[in-house]
């Protein structure tokens, strides 16, 4: 999530899991995203098949107008969760409900419009949480932290190499050399493997399925899961717990 974002679930579920958390959102529930979080996104049709979330994105060029104009900043460094609950007050409800007409009618929505929206969501958020303005308004990079704990917190997330750069404070290049240092190997071919450790624990330790297992711990694709781990382990992984 590189912006922050606010959201409704308008109909059916979402599970959203960070790391070893998870938050379920049903029908009618309200929720602030933190920016610069990586998030694994379930979601779950309702009873008549349908799934609809509204969002609201947060970019930095529009989150520093707000703030010159309406005099806001950050104060103490936030602790914010990366997933924030918001209570369902009758004002989100009322702002959700004025963006429906837009939606529907199957155009897009002028510059002008959505600018004053996004500032009419923002002062709404700041109105009933308050303490988000310390979140909001945090303009700083993420510094340079633990590289080694930061992976085994996140490998199993999909993104991009230079996605994990820029969340452990460091360019491409930076991060490329720092890895190898600790790892002595390259951070593609580390997360193939640290992957395949886990999905080797998670199906003979602890009984789960290797169709269940393979997108949860990093891969897109199963048959490239399963290539991958008997080149590894010599067995694929469906007959693990047979051998």
């Amino acid at each position: 999530m590189p912006d922050h974002i606010f959201s409704c679930q308008l109909s059916g579920s979402m599970v959203v899991n960070y790391g070893e958390n998870d938050y379920l959102f049903n029908e009618g529930d309200f929720r602030f995203s933190r920016r610069n979080c990586l998030a694994r996104f379930i979601k779950r049709p309702g009873v008549n098949g349908d799934f609809k979330t509204l969002a609201i994105r947060f970019d930095q060029d529009t989150l520093r107008e707000f703030s010159a104009e309406y005099g806001y900043s950050a104060g103490k460094p936030h602790s914010a969760s990366p997933i924030v609950p918001l209570q369902p007050v009758k004002a989100y409800k009322d702002f959700v409900d004025s963006l429906i007409p837009y939606l529907l009618a199957d155009q897009q929505m002028d510059q002008a419009l959505i600018k004053l929206k996004l500032k009419e969501a923002l002062l709404i958020l700041l109105k009933f949480n308050p303490e988000l303005k310390d979140v909001l308004f945090d303009f700083s990079e993420p510094g340079k932290i633990d590289l080694e704990g930061f992976m085994e917190k996140n490998f199993q997330f999909n993104v991009g190499l230079n996605r994990f750069a820029y969340m452990t404070g460091r360019s491409l290049a930076t991060f490329k050399r720092d890895f190898q240092k600790i790892y002595q190997q390259s951070p593609s071919r580390w997360l193939v493997r640290r992957r395949l450790q886990e999905a080797h624990f998670q199906i003979k330790e602890q009984g789960k399925r290797p169709s269940d297992v393979y997108y949860n711990i990093g891969f897109e694709d199963f048959s490239h899961f399963s290539q991958a781990f008997r080149q590894v382990y010599g067995v694929s992984p469906s007959k693990l717990k047979t051998v």
